[in-house]
């Protein structure tokens, strides 16, 4: 399905958040689109549509600025997207899958059948030291240009954002902009110094308690705040600070 046409005025608002050049790591943008009430879907192993056609424009021209696309397992097998870029040229980009257990069957993905038919670049597979991949993905993934890369505890990659983007580094990556899922951002909302740009769809529905919500587990506050307002949509795009952690009620009330 083509995408419809980018809104004039989001280019100026989002510029300011490209990626910008660094020397440690890559640029990393954290994006996804939610509820009203912080839900990304209406539950867990389920698509579910939330945005306007031309906020999905913008998540493709905001691809077309980064080397890579980064998601977690559970998004990949929810899914099984195709994770390209389609705004402009169809300029290509590296998928970079967490997969800490081996779990992602890539030669029944359709990543793979777009890498088959050219029209995709291979993804780079982050496992755990531990894991074992099937010999037939390892060699498909290696034929189509990719590859596994396995990391030190990786099962708790939650902590490991920096290994991860070490390697990412490694690999000449110099921007990465991570989707999701809820457990990816979660973590990388609290990880301090490692987000660059944050930028938040937020469509006009309820999903209720039953959907998979966005909610970090420490306290967090925005800078550089800009809003813009689509059809339906609203998207903010910021940086963060990360607040410090509240006193004991009991030791602070008098």
């Amino acid at each position: 399905m083509s995408l419809v046409p980018l809104p004039s005025s989001i280019i100026p608002f989002l510029e300011p958040y490209l990626p910008r050049e660094k020397n440690d790591r890559p640029f990393v943008t954290l994006t996804w689109a939610q509820s009203i009430d912080s839900r990304i879907a209406a539950a867990p192993g389920t698509q579910t549509k939330i945005s306007h056609p031309e906020t999905k424009t913008m998540t493709h021209y905001l691809r077309a600025y980064h080397d890579a696309i980064l998601v977690g397992i559970g998004t990949v097998l929810a899914d099984d997207p195709k994770l390209t870029c389609r705004y402009g040229n169809f300029s290509k980009i590296r998928p970079v899958v967490v997969d800490p257990a081996a779990k992602w069957d890539y030669s029944k993905s359709t990543i793979s059948t777009l890498c088959q038919e050219l029209k995709a670049l291979a993804p780079i597979i982050l496992t755990n030291r531990e894991a074992e991949p099937l010999k037939e993905n390892v060699e498909l993934l290696q034929s189509h240009g990719g590859s596994y890369r396995a990391l030190q505890f990786l099962l708790e990659y939650e902590h490991n954002w920096i290994e991860v983007l070490r390697e990412l580094h490694a690999c000449d990556i110099k921007s990465v902009m991570i989707e999701g899922g809820a457990k990816v951002i979660n973590s990388l909302l609290v990880s301090e110094n490692l987000v660059d740009s944050v930028i938040v769809t937020i469509g006009p529905v309820f999903l209720g308690k039953q959907g998979v919500e966005v909610s970090p587990p420490a306290g967090l506050e925005l800078q550089d705040v800009a809003w813009w307002r689509g059809t339906t949509d609203s998207v903010m795009a910021a940086r963060l600070i990360t607040l410090p952690e509240v006193e004991d009620l009991d030791e602070t009330t008098e």
